[in-house]
């Protein structure tokens, strides 16, 4: 349909431009010796150059499937599905890590918790790049209705080769809480976050960790971190192995809540990241 309307408008304006030189032609017949340089250029819409910094060229991602599940004097399940997916582009790069826990405990709900973020990184190639972030979570563990966290930040890359990666970043944001029992509650927060990856054996064995540690400004006894330490044994190109260990802490919950919670999880990874 673009490529319909501009060729319209570009007969309409070549009909209109050979409609006024012949005007002009019969009104000043005596200046036929003006040089046809002044001609109008035209260019189609279609023909314009789209910029780098809104190009998205590359695109990788692993999904996750991690879990536990013992029976006998104490029955326990929990599944842990994650996914980890990255565009990126000469300027701009995108990310999303979204998460979801189910958990049992002798029959009775212990976790069902969901957990989407986004991440957008502005000349993330570079050593030094800002970034913006958005999540959203629930938890029955932790007994929170809703969670929203907004803000903006910076990133500094540590290290960057094929066997060791380093990021450290670090945001404002604000975060909304809403509790089941508690009242919501609205603060700021310091987000200071490192993550790295790192390759062993000549890849034979990978070591992923993320940790974040969050204080409010306002009020550093209200604390929050998390942290998750993965070790991968590849299999082939797409798929790996994997053990996981995560443990999480929040200063301020309900009263029948614990404050720190802490996991380990077997499972397998499949993806092109």
């Amino acid at each position: 349909m673009k490529k319909i309307i501009s060729s319209l408008f570009f007969g309409l304006v070549l009909c209109f431009f050979l409609l006024f030189n012949n005007c002009s032609f019969a009104q000043q017949a005596a200046r036929d010796s003006v040089s046809t340089s002044d001609s109008v250029k035209i260019t189609l819409p279609d023909s314009l150059k789209k910029p780098d910094y809104l190009k998205l060229d590359t695109l990788t991602y692993r999904f996750i499937g991690d879990g536990n599940f013992t029976r006998g004097n104490v029955n326990r399940t929990l599944m842990v599905l994650r996914a980890e997916i990255v565009a990126t582009g000469p300027v701009i790069s995108i990310a999303s890590n979204p998460r979801f826990t189910y958990g049992k405990q002798n029959g009775i709900l212990a976790e069902r918790d969901s957990y989407v973020d986004l991440f957008v990184d502005v000349f993330k190639k570079r050593k030094t790049y800002v970034f913006a972030l958005g999540n959203m979570e629930t938890s029955n563990l932790r007994g929170i209705t809703l969670r929203v966290l907004a803000g903006a930040g910076i990133g500094y890359r540590v290290l960057n080769s094929s066997k060791n990666r380093l990021v450290l970043t670090n945001a404002i944001v604000h975060e909304s809480t809403n509790f089941r029992e508690l009242p919501t509650i609205g603060i700021q927060r310091n987000s200071f976050r490192m993550k790295g990856k790192h390759s062993f054996a000549k890849d034979r064995f990978r070591i992923n960790h993320i940790t974040f540690i969050q204080p409010a400004i306002t009020d550093f006894s209200n604390l929050r971190w998390n942290t998750v330490i993965s070790l991968e044994f590849p299999v082939n190109k797409w798929v790996a192995l994997r053990t996981s260990f995560e443990n999480s802490y929040e200063s301020v919950v309900e009263a029948t809540r614990k404050r720190n919670d802490s996991r380990i999880t077997f499972g397998i990874s499949i993806g092109n990241k």
